[in-house]
C-alpha cells in the first residue's frame, strides 16, 4: 500500500507565453506547508496552450510552451525543497489542450506503464476544444499488476447558453477518449524518461479502455470546463450584481451568492454530466473572466461582457473505500497574461493492490484488500467503436487548418509566403528574359 500526495493544476494560458518566474513563485499556492514533502506526482492541465497555428501543427512548434512549464515546476520545487527533483513522464496535447505529468525522481521507477489518449471536441471534432488523457500504471512493492491513475485535461465549449453542449462534450470524452493497448515498460531502465515516454504503442485496432473502465484506481479531470453562472449574457445593469472580491461572507456581493447559480453543480446534480465524479468545496472567487494585464489584486477586475464564473475546475473519482482526501482546493493569484485564474488541488490518495488477496484455503476476511478497492465505475455512455477513425480524420483537418493559420497568422509564415512570392516572380522574369532572347 502506498500513500501518495498529488498536486493537480489547471490553467487557461490564453495562447500567451507565461512569466516563468512569476508563475513559479505562486505554483504551490494550494499545497499547505503542513504537507511534509514534495508531491509524488504533479499534473498540469493546460488550455489554449499556444496560438492555433502552433497548436494544430504540434511537434517542435509547441516545444517552447511545454519547456516553460517544465521550468516552472523545476524552479518552484527548488525554491521550496532542497532535494526535490521531477521527471516529465507525460507531455501530450490534442490541439490547443495540453497535459503534463511529472513524477518525483525518487519514485518515477514505480511507474510501470503510461498510456495516452485524446479527443477533439471543437469544430468538426478538431482540437480547438478537446481533452487529452494519461493513464499511469503505479506498481506497488511486491505486486505484479499496477494500480491505474488516470488524469484528463479538458477544454469544453464556451458561452453562457451552451451548458447542454458542454454536457455533450463530457459525453464525447466518455465515448471517444480511449486508451489503446500498450506495452509495459521495465521501470528500472537507465533512461527512465525515455522509457516512459515510449511506453505506449497503439495496436491499430479500434479497441481499448475509456476513462471509466480501468477497474480500481483513480480518475482526475481538470480543465477549463467553461460552465457559467447564468444561461444568458449579462446586461449592462447586471454589472452591479457582480461579486466584490473584497466582500466578506455576510455581504450580498460575496461570491458565495453567485456560486448558487453554478451550472456545473446544477447539471451534475441532475445527472447530466461528470457522472460519479466529486469536487472539493469551492472557497475561492470566480476564476473567469478578468481584464488582461493586471498584476496586483486592486487591479483584478471582471469584464462586463461575461458573468463571473468558476470555469476552471478539478473533479475526481474514487469510491467509499478508495477516497481522495483533499488538502486544499484553491485559485492561484491572477497572472497578467490570462483572463483566467489557475486552480489547483492538493490531495492524498491511498493505492492498494488490485489483485485478489484471499488464499485458496481460507475465505477472504471482510477487511481484505480486495474488499477495500473501488469497484469499477459504470460508464454512463458506451465507447464509440469508431473513435479512432474520427480522431484520425479530425487530425488531418487540424494539419490543414494549422498550416493555413501558420501562413496567414504568424510572422514567420507570412515571411515564408513573401519569400515564395518573390522567388516565384524572380523565376518568372528570368524565364521570360530567357525566352525573349
Amino acid at each position: 500500500m502506498d500513500n501518495l500526495t498529488l498536486y493537480i493544476l489547471t490553467f487557461n494560458c490564453a495562447r500567451n507565453p507565461i512569466d516563468i518566474d512569476l508563475f513559479a513563485s505562486h505554483f504551490f499556492h494550494a499545497l499547505p506547508h503542513t504537507v511534509p514533502s514534495a508531491p509524488h506526482l504533479i499534473a498540469l492541465s493546460l488550455q489554449e496552450l499556444a496560438p492555433i497555428a502552433y497548436a494544430f501543427l504540434g511537434g517542435s512548434y509547441l516545444t517552447p510552451y511545454f519547456t516553460s512549464f517544465r521550468q516552472v515546476v523545476d524552479r518552484a520545487a527548488a525554491s521550496r525543497w532542497e532535494d526535490a527533483q521531477y521527471v516529465t513522464v507525460v507531455e501530450e496535447h490534442v490541439g490547443m489542450t495540453g497535459l503534463m505529468v511529472f513524477a518525483r525522481s525518487d519514485v518515477v521507477g514505480r511507474i510501470a506503464s503510461v498510456q495516452t489518449a485524446g479527443v477533439g471536441l471543437g469544430l468538426q471534432q478538431m482540437g480547438n476544444k478537446g481533452a487529452v488523457g494519461a493513464r499511469l500504471g503505479w506498481m506497488l512493492e511486491g505486486e505484479t499488476v499496477p494500480v491505474p491513475l488516470t488524469f484528463v485535461a479538458a477544454h469544453l465549449a464556451p458561452a453562457e447558453d451552451a451548458f447542454e453542449r458542454r454536457n455533450e462534450d463530457w459525453r464525447g470524452i466518455v465515448e471517444r477518449l480511449v486508451f489503446s493497448t500498450t506495452t509495459t515498460t521495465n521501470h528500472e531502465e537507465d533512461s527512465e524518461r525515455a522509457a516512459l515516454l515510449g511506453s505506449s504503442t497503439t495496436t491499430g485496432e479500434e479497441e481499448g479502455e475509456g476513462v471509466f473502465t480501468a477497474g480500481s484506481g483513480y480518475l482526475f479531470l481538470a480543465g477549463d470546463l467553461n460552465y457559467r453562472t447564468s444561461n444568458t449574457q449579462p446586461q449592462p445593469a447586471d454589472f452591479a450584481r457582480f461579486p466584490n472580491l473584497d466582500a466578506d461572507a455576510s455581504d450580498p456581493l460575496h461570491y458565495s451568492r453567485l456560486l448558487r447559480e453554478d451550472q456545473l453543480i446544477r447539471e451534475r446534480e441532475k445527472g447530466q454530466c461528470f457522472h460519479g465524479l466529486s469536487e472539493a468545496p469551492i472557497s475561492f472567487p470566480p476564476t473567469y473572466k478578468y481584464k488582461l494585464g493586471a498584476r496586483d489584486p486592486p487591479q483584478w477586475k471582471f469584464v462586463h461582457s461575461r458573468w463571473p464564473s468558476w470555469c476552471d475546475r478539478i473533479l475526481y473519482l474514487g469510491s467509499s473505500t478508495a477516497t481522495v482526501t483533499p488538502y486544499r482546493y484553491d485559485a492561484l493569484p491572477l497572472f497578467p497574461t490570462s483572463d483566467h485564474r489557475a486552480v489547483a488541488l492538493a490531495a492524498a490518495v491511498v493505492l492498494q493492490s488490485v489483485q485478489a488477496g484471499p488464499s485458496d484455503s481460507e475465505p477472504a476476511p471482510a477487511t481484505d484488500v480486495q474488499q477495500q478497492q473501488p469497484q469499477p465505475a459504470a460508464a454512463p455512455f458506451p465507447i464509440d467503436r469508431d473513435w479512432k477513425r474520427k480522431r484520425d480524420e479530425a487530425r488531418r483537418k487540424e494539419l490543414v487548418v494549422g498550416g493555413l493559420a501558420y501562413l496567414g497568422l504568424t510572422w514567420e509564415g507570412r515571411r515564408y509566403l513573401v519569400g515564395m512570392v518573390i522567388g516565384g516572380l524572380g523565376a518568372w522574369f528570368m524565364l521570360r528574359s530567357m525566352l525573349s532572347v
